[in-house]
Parts: structure tokens; sequence; C-alpha cells
């Protein structure tokens, strides 16, 4: 489906935070590459390293106390840890944007919508004013505002969740960007909205050949728009595939337990599962597997080795020594 070379390749990022308390590993070694028209989801709980991986590859992480200590981010074949903070800040918003997690927090709420349209319009185009004003309205128009031109004039708490929501997408998109980094763009939306969101994701992704990377805790949304899925435990990857891989034969422990905790219209299905316990401490992992705590499947080995991310069908990897064949030991209860 998508046979260009990628756009973006991410190679054993790690990015710790060196706090008072200890070291947090909040990205432990993670690798993906995207397409140019490719949709990769990133899936996991709160704390799994999904939005610093993401806040890794726009060079926003806060120095002190995070550093990216290991690894390549390169775009276009450029290793982007090597540009400086002015390179950077042509790259962010042109090339590679991002719509942030809440709206209402990014948006700046003593300017008016114009303001932040056209200044992140004029920070990246050659245009006059009055261009950068018409590239704004048209941006509106284009993720579905009504009324732009009077619109334009409103500040961030005039609009509701959704129309935020919406001129935070027409933000990112505002210089046509060639990735684009989408953190949980549809929480707290309801239903109708959500939808509208992903449609309009789809539409702007066909028109621009845009590589997304949707970073989700919600399964029902990767299965609407991702082509392949990460998902991410303790900040590492514990599987990664294609979309329909996934649904049809996920394997990790961690991967089928979020699957099972999805409500379903089954009559015969009694009651959501859980998994049990919580995310380890990223400033003290446990020895072995980071899952092992939780897992119900957990063996003698997983209490000391700590799985490599393992190549069981094509382009399936799952990082788990229940797949990795040296181990045949007896499960026991964690």
């Amino acid at each position: 489906m998508h046979t260009e070379s990628p756009i973006l390749q991410v190679e054993n990022l790690h990015t710790h935070f060196i706090t008072k308390a200890g070291i947090v590993k909040a990205v432990d070694g993670v690798d993906f590459d995207i397409k140019p028209g490719e949709t990769l989801g990133i899936v996991g709980e709160s704390g799994s390293g999904k939005s610093m991986t993401a806040m890794s590859i726009m060079g926003l992480i806060p120095s002190p106390p995070g550093k990216i200590v290991e690894g390549e981010i390169r775009f276009k074949g450029e290793n982007l840890l090597t540009k400086t903070k002015k390179q950077m800040r042509n790259i962010r918003g042109k090339e590679i944007s991002m719509v942030f997690q809440d709206p209402m927090t990014s948006l700046n709420p003593v300017f008016t919508i114009e303001k932040q349209l056209i200044e992140t319009i004029l920070a990246h185009e050659s245009f006059s004013k009055n261009q950068a004003r018409s590239r704004a309205l048209e941006l509106l128009h284009l993720v579905g505002i009504p009324d732009p031109k009077k619109r334009l004039k409103n500040y961030p708490h005039e609009f509701s969740g959704g129309m935020r929501q919406r001129v935070m997408i027409a933000i990112a998109l505002a210089c046509n960007p060639s990735v684009l980094i989408a953190d949980e763009p549809t929480t707290a939306l309801d239903v109708t909205i959500q939808a509208q969101i992903l449609e309009l994701f789809k539409k702007m992704q066909n028109e621009l050949n845009m590589a997304i990377i949707m970073i989700t805790h919600d399964l029902g949304v990767v299965a609407e728009v991702c082509d392949r899925v990460m998902v991410m435990y303790a900040g590492k990857p514990v599987e990664y595939t294609e979309t329909n891989h996934l649904f049809d034969q996920g394997k990790h422990p961690y991967t089928l337990g979020l699957m099972n905790s999805i409500p379903t219209i089954n009559k015969q299905k009694k009651k959501l599962e859980a998994i049990d316990g919580v995310p380890p401490d990223l400033r003290s992992l446990p020895k072995g597997c980071s899952f092992a705590p939780r897992c119900k499947h957990v063996m003698e080995a997983c209490l000391h080795i700590d799985p490599t991310l393992t190549e069981v069908n094509d382009h399936h990897f799952v990082r788990c020594l229940l797949y990795e064949e040296t181990n045949s030991e007896k499960v026991v209860s964690p």
C-alpha cells in the first residue's frame, strides 16, 4: 500500500528525566518508521511513554531535567538530534506539526484565534499579513468552523471543546506538514465530534499525502484510522504490527488485556476484564520484564530476563518470553 521510503525513522530512542528521586526512563528503546500517507497508532496506558516519544521527535523535551540519552530520529534522512534550536524551530510547525492533547491549555487565552493562526503562518511562510489572514480563513473553513470570518476574532474560551480542537488542527495544518503528530486528538470529545475529527484527518492525509502518528488509548480509533500499531508499556514497545494483525492475532499479554477491556455488545460476555495491578514506577523498574508483576502468563524467567522485541511473524514484533524459543518453563503466578 505504501511503497515509498520512510519519511521519519526513530531508532533506539531513549529519553530520560534526571530527578532528585532518581532517573525516570520515560522512553526506553523505541524503534519505528512511517511512510508518507501512512498512519501509525501508538497505544498504551497513561505513563507508557506515548507523549514523551512525540515530544522527543518535536524537540520539546524540557532540559533540564529531560534528555535524549541515546538513539536517532531521522526525518527525510537527516538526524534531528544533530540540529540546532533554530533549525528545529524551522522544522517544527512547518515540516512536522503536532496537535496537542488539551486544546484549552495549548491555545493562548489572551490572544484571538486569528493572531495565533497568523503567527504560525508568518513564522514559516513568506506571506504578507493579508495573505496570512486569507490563509487563516481558509484553514478555519477547511476544519469545519462555521462563519470563519467572525470566529477569527474570537478568543479560545468562546469555543466549545470540539471547536478548540479544530482550531488546534488548523494551526497544525497551516503550513501543509509532511508529518502530523496527533496526541489524543479525540479525548473528551463526544462520539459525533470524534467521528468528524477523524474524518478530517483522513481527508487532509489524502490531499497532502501526509504521514500521521496517532497517539491514543482508544483501540476503536486505532481500528478506524491506523495502518500499523505500536503498543507501549513502561516506555518500551511491547508489540508492533499491522492493525489488522493486531486485532486478529494480538499476542502480547498486555495487548490482549487492553482488547479484553473494550466494551462489546456481546451479551454472553458478563463483565469487562481488567488488567490487575498498576504500571511500574519508571524510576525503579522491576528486574526482568516490566509487565511481569501484572501478567497472567508470567514464568520464572520473566522475573529475571528482560525480553527483546522479536519478530514472530512477517512484520509482527512482540516483546515477550512466551515467544522466544528458548523458554519452555512452567507458568507461575506473579
